[in-house]
């Protein structure tokens, strides 16, 4: 054999940096461009809805206008709600939501392992899950509040139930979807069942868990507004329900704003989360 084949290939140290740079430069420019266009759009569909309602063109009284909807949000903000501060109101509806949405979390990702895991209880809870699920969940926030009042237990419950089915399906099929050979490996160095839920089913059912994480989220703001809407003390649910009963069309905008708000802060530090647990994996990748 020749000394020219035992040589490793030469690879171009100038060009390489230099794609690298160029791909990092194009990433950049596409982020700005994704960026720009999001404020066009929204500062465009903002100023037709402004000019529409001045004009007349729609109701101002009914849809209202972004500048009576900030001019609330202000009023808000500086002195406060009928119901008390901005910021009280935001962190009952906020509480009431991390709390049914870590119960529901919970709950759906133990039952999911488990029934993912051990077929004969799939087999028996699996129809009665199929029946709770096909139920439209909003119409059990009445039967939430006569059994638990007016407090934050009705909305929680009623976040639960929203947040529990989504993350349930998710781990249940996570942990069907593990790599039959990982786990015959697991059990061919002696691992028992509890290390092999723990150490193999788990960890590779944290993405589609993770997944559901972005949803359920959002499921737990829909149960906890709807509880308020429909009787509470204090929250954003009610100030919706005082602005819908007083015609103030700004007041339910600006609500559903401050909503809106919420739930992104939330969406951006549970993607801040996942990409912190999910190093490991390429840049490209989905987690």
């Amino acid at each position: 054999m020749s000394p020219e084949v035992l040589q490793p290939p030469v690879v171009d140290t100038a060009k390489t940096p230099g794609r690298a740079q160029t791909r990092a430069r194009a990433a950049r420019r596409r982020r700005v461009l994704v960026n720009a266009a999001r404020v066009v759009l929204l500062v465009a569909v903002l100023g037709l809805w402004e000019a529409l309602s001045r004009t007349k063109v729609i109701d101002p009284f009914n849809f209202s206008m972004p500048s009576k909807i900030w001019d609330q949000i202000h009023v808000w903000v500086t002195h406060g709600t009928a119901l008390g501060s901005l910021g009280e109101q935001i962190w009952y509806t906020l509480y009431e939501a991390l709390l049914g949405w870590g119960l529901g979390v919970v709950t759906g990702v133990l039952l999911g392992i488990a029934l993912g895991r051990i077929r004969l209880l799939a087999e028996i809870l699996g129809p009665y899950i199929k029946v709770l699920n096909s139920i439209p969940r909003i119409v059990l926030a009445p039967i939430f509040l006569i059994w638990f009042g007016l407090g934050p237990s009705s909305k929680v419950a009623s976040a639960v139930v929203l947040v529990f089915f989504p993350v349930f399906f998710n781990a249940f099929q996570g942990a069907r979807e593990v790599d039959r050979n990982l786990v015959a490996n697991a059990r061919i160095l002696g691992a028992s069942d509890r290390r092999v839920t723990l150490q193999v089913v788990v960890p590779s059912a944290t993405s589609w868990i993770f997944t559901s994480l972005h949803v359920s989220f959002g499921f737990a703001l829909i149960g906890a507004i709807v509880g308020e809407y429909i009787g509470a003390t204090k929250g954003i649910g009610l100030l919706v329900a005082q602005s819908q009963n007083t015609f103030n069309a700004a007041g339910v905008y600006a609500a559903m704003v401050i909503l809106a708000v919420v739930a992104l802060v939330a969406e951006g530090l549970l993607t801040f989360a996942e990409r912190r647990v999910f190093r490991w994996k390429p840049a490209g990748s989905d987690s």
